[in-house]
């Protein structure tokens, strides 16, 4: 009996150019969601594919001016931190486990949020905010992140990464 196996899908390091994209929906706003999609965006934007990123719901928080410098991340509800679910709604846990994931990803050499958005968007990202979202919000573009490129409808993001691999982070 022979088995068919598919070939091993083995990545070209070589410079030529690349007509795939790659559309990520950022829809978490905690510091430990944000990474994901700004990590793996940078990583295609590294192959030479074409990246476009759409931040809706509190997704938002990654984004606006506000609320993107100050990212919280808590173990509560939370169970890969590996520590007891009850330590999570003591005072002060939200801000001790904040800045300890900030000191881990900081010792591994990743940007802090707002530094790794501008990384990916002069890499040649896209950014995209969510209109209806902003709408909910009551968020402007003046509210966003400087290199945003624009409010869009769902419908619009879908169109325009037509033919995209697409990840929902």
């Amino acid at each position: 009996m022979t088995s068919t196996q598919a070939e091993p899908v083995v990545p070209s390091f070589d410079d030529e150019e690349t007509d795939r994209k790659l559309a990520i929906i950022i829809s978490k706003g905690t510091l430990d969601m944000a990474y994901p999609g700004l990590v793996l965006g940078n990583a295609a934007l590294g192959e030479g594919i074409g990246v476009d990123l759409f931040f809706t719901f509190w997704g938002f928080d990654l984004i606006t001016k506000k609320t993107m410098h100050d990212l919280k991340f808590t173990m509560l509800g939370n169970t890969a931190t590996h520590m007891p679910q009850g330590l999570g709604g003591l005072p002060g846990m939200t801000a001790l486990a904040t800045s300890r994931l900030k000191r881990s990803i900081a010792e591994v050499g990743v940007p802090e949020v707002p530094d790794f958005l501008e990384l990916v968007k002069d890499s040649g990202a896209r950014l995209w905010a969510c209109r209806m979202s902003a709408d909910m919000n009551h968020i402007t573009e003046e509210d966003l992140y400087e290199g945003v490129d624009g409010i869009i409808s769902a419908s619009d993001f879908i169109e325009m990464t037509d033919g995209a691999q697409l990840l929902f982070i």
